[in-house]
């Protein structure tokens, strides 16, 4: 049983250093991105409808 805790400890370590690692944004930390983006899609938008 020894071997198992230390698998699932050296496990859960590798876990913790690559979310430590990662710099993937959320939702709520890229609110001036995404404003952006979907002004363009809304104003692509509104120039196919107006062309239609």
């Amino acid at each position: 049983m020894k071997t198992k805790m230390k698998t699932n400890t050296r496990f859960i370590k590798s876990i913790v250093a690559t979310a430590k690692d990662t710099k993937t944004q959320m939702p709520w930390e890229r609110g001036a991105t995404r404003t952006a983006t979907l002004a363009r899609r809304r104003a692509a938008l509104q120039a196919q409808l107006r062309s239609a």
